[in-house]
């Protein structure tokens, strides 16, 4: 898959990283965002779609100081079964509390860095919603919220917000855009040759000339 980074101001592509098949575009996010500001970009914002929204990503953001705004990913939970937003997460005590007012508290962390949260199952099994909730053997239900889940949160909330919101749709005008002309008029919607290196040519190629037709239009308006 295509990556890009556009330069807002003046929408040229300045960076174009082409993944294998296998591999998601969200893993080499944060090693082409350190290039990029490597390089000499103060990158101060970023306006990303849903299939970046995972917490390393969120976490990455913040370490860096950088300003993130992700769609909003929809997950579909177990069908019959309560989701995971209907279990308030209470910061201070660092506890869950279920829709019927029983507490979850911490228990474990697991090796990928979720925190586990779990219920009595004596106050479950005796709960009338029981099987709206966890449909486990031994009627315990288990919440799991990541180490890193407050930076997510706090990308949740900046794509909420006006900023977010406005910052979010000039994505539509500039990376959407972006892809649109290079599949419409460039013809990048199918790739030309086999292989890694061949489709990784023909994304360089393809940016290079819509970069040099936004350069052109750009000094002929200044003209």
């Amino acid at each position: 898959m295509d990556h890009r980074t556009v330069d807002v101001k003046y929408n040229l592509i300045t960076d174009v990283f082409v993944t294998a098949g296998n591999v998601h575009d969200s893993v080499p996010y944060l090693s082409r965002l350190d290039r990029q500001r490597n390089v000499g970009f103060a990158v101060e914002a970023v306006a990303l779609d849903s299939g970046y929204l995972t917490t390393p990503i969120c976490k990455g953001l913040e370490d860096r100081k950088i300003y993130g705004v992700i769609a909003h990913r929809r997950f579909h939970p177990t069908q019959g079964l309560y989701a995971k937003w209907k279990f308030t997460y209470d910061a201070e005590r660092d506890l869950y509390v279920c829709p019927q007012k029983q507490e979850l508290p911490y228990r474990t962390t697991d090796r990928n860095g979720y925190r586990q949260y779990a219920s009595d199952p004596k106050q479950c099994a005796s709960c009338p919603m029981l099987e709206q909730c966890t449909r486990s053997r031994n009627k315990r239900k288990i919440v799991t919220r990541h180490i890193w889940e407050d930076s997510k949160e706090q990308v949740r909330l900046n794509r909420l917000s006006k900023s977010g919101k406005r910052l979010y749709r000039k994505r539509k005008e500039t990376i959407e855009r972006s892809f649109a002309d290079a599949k419409q008029l460039h013809g990048f919607r199918y790739c030309r040759l086999r292989g890694l290196n061949n489709v990784i040519e023909q994304a360089l190629m393809t940016a290079a000339v819509q970069n040099m037709k936004k350069i052109t239009l750009h000094l002929e308006r200044r003209a």
